[in-house]
């Protein structure tokens, strides 16, 4: 079993990269996804989280602007988000290849090891803020060492450039 980290900035298209893989079989782990739904899964999670950060939940939003906020709420949720992948990779033994999409995890050391290549996908700035509202907000808290990036695929053109870029790219993996 090959796992790949398919990361990149806010509005680059891992999600749209991501939904191609699963539309192609294989199995995709959205970080983003299952760390709102451990948020809801997780007995008493959401009252420790207001606890420990001194915020409504309702509010968490805010971390994106404080980062002492931000990374007391890593400490929380990322041991869980980790053993949940965990868990996700054991239930996918069967499967060859497996996609994990986040755009925070090359840069947290929790997950280190739970990949074996990393695929990051690029797209310039202009077009990453039509894409996302959020960019230029996120923008500072992200970053992408090329030292650790196996393979970048830029997304500047069409969905179906994009397409045919991640299916040059499986080639690669079979």
């Amino acid at each position: 079993m090959t796992t790949v980290l398919v990361t990149g900035p806010i509005g680059s298209g891992k999600s749209t990269a991501c939904r191609y893989f699963a539309s192609k079989g294989y199995p995709v782990y959205d970080c983003d996804s299952r760390c709102k739904r451990l948020y809801d899964e997780v007995p008493g999670l959401k009252a420790r989280i207001e606890q420990e950060l001194g915020i409504p939940f309702s509010e968490l939003r805010s971390i994106f602007e404080d980062e002492a906020l931000r990374v007391s709420l890593e400490a929380i949720v990322y041991p869980l988000l980790v053993d949940d992948l965990k868990r996700w990779k054991a239930s996918k033994a069967a499967s060859e290849l497996l996609f994990v999409e986040s755009a925070i995890a090359l840069d947290k050391p929790c997950f280190y090891g739970l990949w074996d290549s990393v695929l990051l996908i690029s797209a310039r700035k202009s077009l990453r803020l039509e894409r996302n509202k959020d960019t230029a907000r996120r923008d500072s808290i992200q970053s992408f060492d090329p030292s650790k990036v196996d393979v970048i695929v830029r997304n500047d053109g069409s969905r179906e450039a994009l397409y045919k870029q991640l299916d040059d790219y499986l080639q690669t993996k079979k």
